[in-house]
């Protein structure tokens, strides 16, 4: 495990030095960040409204029955902000994109693709990683701006049309913007932005030591997305509390 994470950290650490030559890769950044980004979109929106919705259902009735309907859209906007955006939206993207990188990688790893690069003179991190990181780096954090969004309009409709809350869009939106402040989405967004780092750094490292044909990109692929998860809830934990002073 130590091991894994110190090739990790090398990784990170590769990949930014390498961070100058981006530009050579624009391409590639374009093209990942098109599948990253607009290629989720709608994944994106139907898990944002539905989870706003369930926060309103959820918490509405509790709060009428004592007589604190006003603040339905502040607890929606908090949650929603500071931490199930990003948290759902990073494990979305490392389930659909981590999964997708490490295959690529582990194929080409597995298939020899990544020795032809080396005795072509080409860096696999400058041609692999480094277009993936920045592509997933940017588009991450701008996904959860637009989950945040939808998610407050889902728990919106939720507040106004349920018969058990009724509480219309113009409170439910002013209480939302009395409680939540731009600190709280600043807060959510620098998490994203650290998830998006977490997933691609090790759905990459883990592409880039697979070995063994078919089933070892399986296994790859398995690895990438239940580490990239786990690492993804204890960083939540320990940003939070740095995050909370």
């Amino acid at each position: 495990m130590f091991e894994n994470i110190g090739e990790i950290v090398l990784l990170f650490w590769r990949a930014v030095m390498a961070l100058p030559l981006a530009w050579r890769q624009r391409r590639k950044i374009f093209d990942q960040f098109f599948e990253i980004g607009n290629a989720s979109l709608l994944m994106v929106c139907i898990l944002s409204f539905f989870i706003g919705a369930v926060i309103a259902l959820q918490t509405g009735p509790v709060l009428v029955e004592r007589g604190l309907s006003s603040a339905v859209g502040g607890i929606v906007g908090i949650a929603m902000a500071k931490e199930l955006s990003p948290v759902m939206m990073a494990i979305l993207i490392a389930g659909r994109i981590g999964s997708a990188m490490a295959a690529e990688i582990g194929s080409m790893r597995v298939y020899q693709e990544i020795d032809a690069l080396r005795t072509m003179n080409i860096n696999p991190i400058h041609y692999l990683v480094l277009p993936r990181l920045i592509a997933i780096a940017v588009a991450l954090p701008m996904l959860v701006v637009f989950s945040i969004l939808v998610g407050w309009f889902g728990g919106a409709v939720v507040a106004q049309f349920n018969n058990h809350i009724g509480v219309p869009f113009v409170a439910f939106f002013h209480d939302l913007r009395s409680i939540v402040e731009n600190r709280d989405v600043v807060n959510g967004v620098f998490k994203s932005f650290c998830f998006a780092i977490i997933i691609g750094v090790v759905s990459c490292h883990q592409g880039l030591i697979t070995i063994g044909g078919p089933r070892g990109i399986g296994r790859s692929v398995t690895k990438a997305v239940v580490n990239s998860i786990v690492s993804i809830v204890v960083f939540d934990y320990i940003l939070t509390r740095i995050l909370l002073k």
